[in-house]
């Protein structure tokens, strides 16, 4: 793929003094239906509420319990009772969220990744009685199966009730390409690909987020983000195939030569993007998703662009469960210079991830499960419904 090199913030401020200020939206490249967003002129405003709602995980504990971390309030989902007592959360290996933010008098709704199956989506949607009318924004952090699956579905479902002009943030052209599934012995199996002409359908505007960028006035993208840290891909047995066909894929004039047009390659995640929040007075909130370009990585690439250097949360999966001990060990203390107050862990995340940061960091790891709700910033207390504990 082409080559990327840090955007800092002064990098920033520069090419948005060029383009004028705000987010800007760009003229469609060719017949793609791509658009490109465009860097704001300023460090991302404060939020003074920030609601993180974890769609899909991989599982639900009902025990755990509603609480209050420091100054972060951790709402639980317990099991549902009564007439409805099979209407309950689904859990998969897979990954979704909902944000809610406040700035001022004004509210934002962001989905992002969908999760691993449609059904597992939309019925923890509907169960946590989220609503999508109210959604500004649709984010997708990398082109993966359990991150995409119940995108086009949700749209098919709900499109018509939401805003007619609704963007959808990518962080590059890989998202879009073909991903299989290449074991070491076996035949390799399709894993799926994020359809552009089921997006025009539905009549949503794919936004290239190659570089960071505002979404919707009150979170931010960080771009693709730099490899500068020692982190390195975890081989992985999902490749990615170059090119288009049946109408599909991603357009090879984004990579190299070496990476040829139909060649199926190791899956480098050039376009892989974090989501932020700058939360008033607390600091970053990072939403890696799922980290395969490195947890540090987004983290310092969300301050260099920002602006912010104190990070207050990081969320999310950061695919370590694959990794060897003495790596996740290397991780640990990358993290410990940083210092986030608290880490939420999810998804790929791992289980020796989480017991490292507890014994390296004590008190910083909230744990989560599909249905917790982490709120940042002002809080306005339990809220309402199917929280609480067995």
């Amino acid at each position: 793929m082409r080559q990327r090199v840090a955007l800092t913030r002064r990098d920033f401020l520069r090419a948005s003094a060029v383009l004028g200020g705000t987010v800007l939206v760009g003229a469609p490249l060719g017949q793609s239906g791509r658009w490109l967003a465009r860097a704001q002129a300023s460090a991302p405003p404060a939020v003074d509420r920030l609601a993180v709602r974890v769609v899909v995980d991989n599982v639900q504990d009902v025990y755990l319990k509603t609480t209050r971390v420091g100054n972060v309030e951790v709402q639980r989902v317990a099991f549902n009772f009564g007439p409805t007592i099979g209407k309950q959360l689904h859990s998969e290996f897979g990954l979704g969220f909902h944000f809610e933010s406040q700035r001022g008098s004004e509210t934002r709704n962001y989905l992002l990744d969908f999760g691993a199956n449609a059904s597992t989506e939309l019925n923890n949607l509907d169960f946590l009685k989220i609503d999508t009318a109210l959604v500004d924004a649709l984010i997708l952090s990398h082109g993966h199966f359990d991150h995409f699956a119940g995108l086009v579905p949700l749209l098919k479902r709900d499109r018509a009730k939401m805003r007619k002009d609704l963007p959808l943030y990518v962080g590059g052209e890989d998202a879009f390409c073909y991903r299989w599934f290449a074991p070491l012995s076996g035949e390799r199996q399709s894993a799926g690909v994020v359809d552009r002409r089921e997006l025009a359908a539905a009549n949503v505007k794919v936004m290239m987020a190659e570089k960071p960028a505002a979404i919707e006035g009150q979170a931010f993208t960080t771009g693709a983000i730099p490899r500068t840290s020692f982190e390195k891909i975890v081989p992985l047995a999902v490749k990615v195939e170059v090119g288009t066909r049946d109408g599909a894929g991603c357009d090879a004039s984004h990579f190299t030569k070496e990476e040829q047009e139909g060649k199926i390659v190791a899956d480098q995640f050039r376009g892989e993007h974090a989501t932020c929040f700058n939360v008033k007075d607390r600091g970053l909130v990072v939403i890696g998703s799922c980290s395969h370009s490195g947890i540090v990585n987004a983290i310092r690439q969300a301050q260099a662009v920002s602006g912010v250097q104190k990070v207050h949360a990081v969320i999310g999966g950061f695919h370590l469960a694959p990794a060897p001990e003495p790596y996740v060990a290397q991780t640990i203390e990358a993290l410990k210079e940083i210092n986030p107050d608290y880490f939420m862990p999810m998804h790929c995340s791992g289980p020796t991830f989480a017991r490292m940061v507890e014994q390296a960091m004590p008190g910083k790891l909230i744990p989560s499960s599909t249905g917790t709700r982490f709120i940042f910033g002002t809080s306005s207390g339990p809220e309402k419904g199917r929280t609480g504990e067995m």
